[in-house]
């Protein structure tokens, strides 16, 4: 790496893009997917033990209370998201992950010695400001970490560990919210100390994670970046015993120039505009329909189907296998076929599909194991369209105000898509009309179609792209003198 006054011709962009797939990439896969297991196990929690809450060992809540506590871990997910998204961009991306994980577990462990309505509902908010956090840094991390051709199906497949934290939160459900194995006073307490347990366990292994070379770079710390760099080639060249290719081609770095709230309105609303739209699109659609039916899918079943509270995990947990293997399976192809074709497929297929589910619940020829059966189909393809989503605001940004942008999206998708919704069904559930939660289905079935087709309209062809090409760094140098993505 050369250096000129405060210009830096670089090439560890490149230089992570051609490393082999080793343990030093799995690593990062299970150290920073612990968090969607985290909300996964977290959502999951709530929506089993939705019924519970409305008992006297609960806390007496009501069916649209619960939607409520639902919307306000939203609400704190996207406090969460802008904060701390900011300060991911400023401070790193790994003083973040570590940080917000650890606040994540106070305030879940806490969340289980709530005692009324009011401090569930703080607890709930405050989890969720962790969990929002942890989105931004994590997602900023795995993408400027990971090589440009496994970079969709890894994000989809980190993306989805959220659907394991559901299995396991159904298992919990299962053992913890039987009357006959637990006293249900504590057991839906009991619930919530887990996830604060993987939490702190992961935090350790979190500490094996470097931070993001790109980071680095873009904020004058070469020789940190260097040293970091040069460590992981180390890792990865003594596990595969490969002995590593010249990179192709180089970027100029000039790190004063410097990134504020301004610039960072100038690259979503100013330079891509498109892309924030495209974004905002995936992420309001897949958040409401997401956020509408799952947060709810306890009381659906207990309401309209007659399922006992303490039997909602044995639902739960097909259905989160089908959301688990849809990214898994499809993902590669996000890669090989393109961000385009796929992410626009899999919206208006889940969307199609909601429909004609729809349609049966509607003339009561489903039961609850063949709504089940449905919604885990529907998910298969909702699942990888969701988290392409996360995907799609992750990398069609610079890398200076990444961790900003994917919280502003993110921020905005829940707000409109996830806080309003779980309140939304809720209420349609309480009235006991089919007919009422139909329309919900219809609305969420639409919106998704409509996210579809944004896609075809605005997608980016990311697939198999350098970070630095799909979106140009604030801070590259474009000088008349600059050899940007010179060949070495």
């Amino acid at each position: 790496m050369g250096q000129n006054s405060q210009i830096y011709h670089t090439d560890i962009p490149a230089r992570l893009d051609r490393l082999p797939w080793s343990r030093w990439h799995w690593l990062i896969i299970i150290s920073l997917g612990i968090t969607w297991i985290l909300d996964g196990l977290e959502v999951t929690i709530v929506g089993s033990i939705g019924s519970v809450l409305q008992q006297h060992v609960g806390l007496n809540l009501t069916a649209g209370q619960v939607g409520l506590e639902a919307g306000l871990y939203l609400a704190g997910g996207v406090t969460g998201a802008l904060v701390l998204g900011y300060l991911t961009d400023r401070l790193g991306r790994k003083k973040l992950f570590l940080w917000t994980l650890v606040w994540y577990a106070v305030f879940t462990v806490l969340t289980g010695l709530s005692w009324n309505f009011f401090s569930f509902g703080v607890f709930r908010f405050l989890t969720g400001v962790g969990i929002g956090g942890e989105y931004a840094a994590i997602n900023s991390a795995i993408d400027e970490l990971i090589p440009a051709r496994r970079r969709g199906w890894t994000d989809l497949a980190i993306n989805s560990s959220w659907w394991i934290g559901t299995m396991i939160g159904s298992l919990e459900s299962i053992l913890l919210l039987n009357p006959h194995l637990v006293n249900p006073y504590w057991g839906w307490r009991l619930t919530f100390l887990l996830g604060a347990i993987l939490a702190l366990a992961v935090v350790l292994v979190r500490r094996l994670v470097p931070e993001s070379p790109r980071w680095l770079l873009t904020h004058g710390r070469v020789q940190e970046a260097e040293k970091v760099m040069a460590e992981i080639e180390r890792r990865i060249s003594q596990s595969t015993g490969v002995t590593l290719t010249k990179p192709q081609w180089a970027i100029d770095i000039d790190p004063r120039n410097t990134i504020g709230m301004g610039t960072i309105a100038q690259i979503l609303f100013g330079q891509y505009p498109k892309r924030t739209v495209l974004s905002l699109s995936l992420m309001v659609t897949q958040a409401f329909l997401y956020n509408a039916i799952f947060f709810t899918e306890s009381l659906v079943l207990t309401t309209f189907f007659r399922v006992n509270p303490a039997d909602v995990g044995y639902y739960i947990f097909p259905f989160a296998i089908g959301n688990l293997l849809g990214p898994w399976i499809l993902g590669p192809l996000f890669d090989r076929w393109g961000r385009k074709p796929m992410i626009a497929g899999t919206y208006l297929v889940s969307g199609f599909l909601l429909l004609v589910s729809a349609e049966l619940f509607l003339h009561h020829l489903l039961t609850a194991t063949t709504i089940t059966v449905a919604w885990s189909i529907i998910f298969f393809f909702a699942s990888a369209g969701a988290s392409s989503a996360y995907l799609t605001a992750s990398e069609i940004f610079p890398v200076e105000g990444r961790a900003m942008a994917i919280a502003f999206v993110y921020a905005v998708g829940t707000l409109v898509g996830g806080v309003v919704a779980p309140p939304i069904f809720g209420a349609l559930i309480q009235t006991h009309s089919i007919g009422h939660v139909f329309t919900g289905y219809l609305v969420g079935a639409f919106l998704m179609m409509l996210g579809g087709v944004t896609a075809l309209w605005l997608g980016v062809k990311a697939e198999r792209q350098p970070l630095e090409r799909v979106a140009r760094p604030v801070t590259e140098s474009v000088t008349p003198a600059s050899h940007s993505f010179s060949n070495l």
